[in-house]
Order: C-alpha cells, then structure tokens, then sequence
C-alpha cells in the first residue's frame, strides 16, 4: 500500500477520492502550520518573559505572556495575509 503521511494514495482514481486526498492534506497542513505557530510563540514569549521561572507565574509573567502572545499573533497574520496576497498575485 502506498502512503503520504496518513492518507492511503493507492487507490485514488476518482476525482472523489483526488479532493478527498486534497481536503486531508490540506487539513494535515493546516495542522502543521498551527504546531509550528504554537511551538514558535512557547520559545519566543517564555524566553522573553520567564528570566528564572519558578513552580508559578507571576502577574507579570502572566501580563508579559499574555501580551506577547497576542502581539506575535497579530504580527503572523500580518505575514500570512502579505504571503497569501503575493501568492495569489503571482498565480494570477
């Protein structure tokens, strides 16, 4: 049986099954991106906010997380919404 990642593409020969396989990769991808998103926000907010953290957070560290989160989600819309656009300029 041949595989990509979890999606069996041995059998797709229907274009039923091709958007199926499309919408899982797409789905997968999605996945990724959001893991990758999340991984990057821990490493940069906790590095930036938590010099020695203890057994509990602080208001402030709670203050400073809670304010870099939202400012580094804010900033990767911003670069996904540019890239999107610049994709779809490009494929026009």
């Amino acid at each position: 049986m041949s595989s990509f990642g979890n999606i069996d593409i041995s059998n797709i020969n229907t274009p039923q099954k091709v958007e199926e396989v499309k919408n899982q990769v797409r789905k997968e991808m999605a996945m990724a991106n959001a893991q990758e998103l999340i991984n990057n926000i821990n490493k940069h907010c906790y590095k930036m906010c938590l010099g020695n953290p203890g057994s509990s957070l602080s208001s402030t560290d709670e203050g400073c997380l809670g304010r870099c989160m939202d400012k580094f989600l804010a900033s990767w819309d911003v670069v996904s919404r540019a890239y999107i656009g610049r994709v779809q300029q490009e494929n026009k």
